[in-house]
């Protein structure tokens, strides 16, 4: 039995590529099949190539290979698009080989995983999708390489927010005043990466920006889009980015940095909580703005962080959580660091450990460190309420500006083209 990938039999066009979340029935598929049919679409079965160490990440993170420019999760690019590569905190002995039996029950299990989500992702509709347990636990449980640019898009409801042609038609746009930074940072960050270097990065920031002109550039929204281009075909990246950044980010990327600082000073009091002595040494003693530590890790979604394996397993679970997960994953690479940024003497070595934590700080799989967020001293409830009071707060100040005589013009959130342009 072997895990899936998604084969069509149009090479011309990813347009005529049908989702994997239309209807399927599990009784489609039998031991002798090579494939299984979700309406005009097939998943060819494939066998994966098993981990020689359990410290490997996760049966459920591996990638099934996949056509290229599709679901282009088997990318060398995934070994860290920010051109360093992380040793693995475990070595390999004799006693991490699995058996072929132990091989087979994990293909198996792997196997039975995709069809899940591919029945579910049939089964509940998008708008619905994160307010579902059964969603929950099955990205707690894992998400397969072969689907995840689909539950991803899934999990944004990304669906709801398409608008047929608009994304070619913003793209024909004049440039952004950001487009030179722009290609600067693909060419400085991404040059190891060819896939990156075909124009589509940079279309899908000018649509986006020549769209929401009150968003600020800065290299974190190019992070946040590659990981999505990485993941899904182009204009798939560009709807799900949208529904990613309205959902959770595009606050971040405002010229008023408000929603930023809220969250790290409500940062600052989760640390506080459950470290105090940590909180001192960083905020206290060596005098360091929560807001620059909140700002590498949230602007990216720890892009920069972490090696990819933990990272697509972060975006799992932060898609179906929200942005409170990201407060837990912080705590997580407190925890992680603790002893090493301790013993520094100097603030930049605290945000050095602090942006690119050593891999042998990490726990040995990307579930641990999954499991080690969620198992941080912090209420999500009680945040979300403060972030709301707080809210509110700049709203009111907001509809106070925008009501006074002298108060300058307010520029539009957002700009489509009209139709035709």
């Amino acid at each position: 039995m072997a895990p899936l990938r998604l084969v069509t039999t149009n090479q011309s066009s990813h347009q005529s590529i049908r989702s994997p979340t239309h209807s399927v029935s599990t009784s489609e598929y039998t031991t002798e099949q090579d494939t299984v049919q979700v309406q005009d679409t097939d998943f060819e079965l494939i066998k994966p190539t098993l981990p020689l160490s359990p410290f490997g990440g996760s049966f459920e993170s591996l990638p099934s290979p996949v056509r290229p420019g599709f679901l282009r999760t088997d990318s060398p690019a995934l070994s860290d698009i920010s051109g360093h590569s992380y040793p693995h905190p475990a070595s390999v002995s004799s006693s991490d080989i699995r058996s072929p039996k132990d091989e087979a029950s994990q293909i198996e299990a792997h196997r039975q995983r995709e069809l899940r989500w591919i029945s579910a992702m049939s089964s509940i509709s998008s708008s619905q999708a994160r307010k579902s347990k059964k969603i929950r636990k099955m990205v707690l449980d894992g998400v397969p390489a072969s689907v995840r640019y689909q539950v991803w898009a899934t999990l944004t409801d990304s669906k709801g927010k398409r608008m047929e042609g608009l994304y070619q038609r913003l793209a024909q746009r004049e440039k952004v005043a950001a487009y030179p930074e722009i290609e600067r940072d693909i060419q400085s960050s991404f040059i190891a990466h060819p896939q990156l270097q075909d124009g589509s990065l940079a279309k899908l920031l000018q649509a986006y920006l020549s769209m929401v002109p009150d968003i600020q550039y800065s290299r974190g929204l190019a992070l946040v889009a590659v990981q999505l281009l990485l993941q899904s075909p182009e204009e798939d990246a560009f709807w799900t980015f949208i529904s990613l950044m309205d959902s959770h980010l595009r606050p971040y990327f405002s010229s008023s940095n408000v929603q930023l600082e809220v969250d790290a000073s409500l940062f600052a009091k989760a640390l506080e909580s459950n470290d105090a002595a940590s909180a001192k040494k960083i905020f206290g003693d060596m005098a360091i703005s929560p807001v620059i530590v909140c700002r590498a890790w949230f602007t990216t979604v720890f892009a920069d962080a972490l090696p990819s394996d933990y990272l697509v397993r972060l975006w799992d679970v932060f898609l179906f959580e929200g942005v409170t997960f990201l407060f837990r994953a912080g705590l997580a690479l407190f925890s992680c660091t603790r002893r090493l940024f301790l013993q520094s003497t100097s603030p930049e070595a605290v945000l050095d450990i602090l942006s690119r934590p050593p891999s042998t700080s990490l726990p040995p799989s990307p579930n641990a460190f999954i499991e080690l967020a969620f198992s941080m001293k912090f209420k999500d409830d009680d945040v979300r309420k403060q972030r709301g009071k707080l809210e509110a707060q700049v709203k009111r100040r907001t509809a106070q500006a925008r009501a006074s005589p002298i108060s300058p013009a307010i520029t539009p959130t957002i700009s489509l083209p009209k139709s035709g342009v």
